[in-house]
């Protein structure tokens, strides 16, 4: 079992930056690929972005490259969301997810967190 909380949610403007934490704890981290994924209201769960087990391949939706930069660090069992230059289409709540292989399928993951709102007003 791997259990899984994000932290670093809120609400913010147009143009700002967060950056979501995800805690892992359990089974060695080290040894799963952590996915980044988001789901606003009325919307199906969609990819974000995903990083390989040692951190050297990353993936991300076309909707977030070049804004948000996924990272980790196994020796902290914690995998990051840097989100720069926010809008509000990026408004939702943002789940992690740890699974065996760099996915961008929800399926893809057994493990995930309980989420983080994060909300991007105009």
């Amino acid at each position: 079992q791997v259990q899984l909380v994000e932290s670093g949610g809120g609400l913010v403007q147009a143009g700002d930056s967060l950056r979501l934490s995800c805690a892992a704890s359990g089974r060695t981290f080290s040894a799963y690929a952590m996915g980044w994924f988001r789901q606003a209201p009325g919307k199906e769960r969609e990819f974000v972005s995903t990083i390989s087990q040692d951190g050297g391949r990353t993936y991300y939706a076309d909707s977030v490259k070049g804004r948000f930069t996924i990272s980790r660090d196994n020796s902290k069992n914690t995998v990051y969301l840097q989100m720069n230059s926010l809008k509000p289409e990026d408004t939702a709540v943002y789940y992690c997810a740890a699974g065996p292989y760099s996915d961008r399928r929800s399926l893809g993951y057994s493990y995930w967190g309980q989420g983080t709102q994060v909300t991007v007003s105009s």
